[in-house]
């Protein structure tokens, strides 16, 4: 098996090789494959009693919009501990993992996110290095408008449909992946 650590990185080539149906990079001296791989974000809709916890970005991008505590998933990290993980970083929070909310593919940049169902242990939040400031809000409270990212609106709203629910089906990502800038019960500003 050749050692891609030995091959000089600028003589790698983007090709299809042998057998594969796929461009990618491929070292021109011992023809290793370099596969570039969705990344996974995991993260979690947390709520201590009817409210639910959001974090305001410090860091790009959307920096200084508000997003639920998730990031990527570390090498060697479970899924539900890089959620817990994300949401000590981003809000000093402690979680307990109830289940996975959702699973939402995203090819458009590269991502599969899996978003668990989580309750604080104590509403003690404060923000992490990645936070401008944290909260905990109801619903009625979401600053909508200020949302990160269409995926946040998706698991809030998946959050909703499945909060009274002891067992459910993890949800998928949405038709179309349409951008969703309201959650239900409030008019569409798509």
């Amino acid at each position: 098996m050749p050692d891609p650590s030995s091959s000089d990185p600028d003589n790698f080539t983007r090709r299809i090789p042998e057998g594969d149906d796929r461009r990618r990079l491929v070292c021109n001296d011992c023809g290793f494959i370099q596969y570039e791989n969705p990344q996974i974000v995991v993260g979690s809709v947390a709520s201590w009693g009817d409210r639910i916890l959001l974090c305001r970005r410090a860091i790009p991008p959307r920096k200084g919009y508000w997003t639920l505590p998730a990031g990527y998933l570390e090498l060697g990290e479970s899924a539900e501990a890089g959620a817990m993980r994300e949401a000590w970083e981003e809000a000093r929070a402690h979680l307990e993992i109830d289940q996975l909310l959702a699973v939402y593919s995203i090819p458009r940049i590269s991502q599969v996110q899996l978003i668990f169902r989580a309750r604080l242990q104590n509403p003690e939040v404060e923000p992490g290095p990645e936070s401008q400031e944290v909260g905990l809000f109801r619903f009625d409270q979401i600053p909508v408008e200020e949302i990160a990212f269409p995926s946040v609106h998706w698991a809030l709203r998946d959050y909703q449909e499945t909060m009274d629910q002891a067992i459910f089906a993890p949800r998928m990502s949405p038709v179309q992946q349409r951008p969703v800038t309201a959650l239900p019960g409030e008019q569409n500003r798509c």
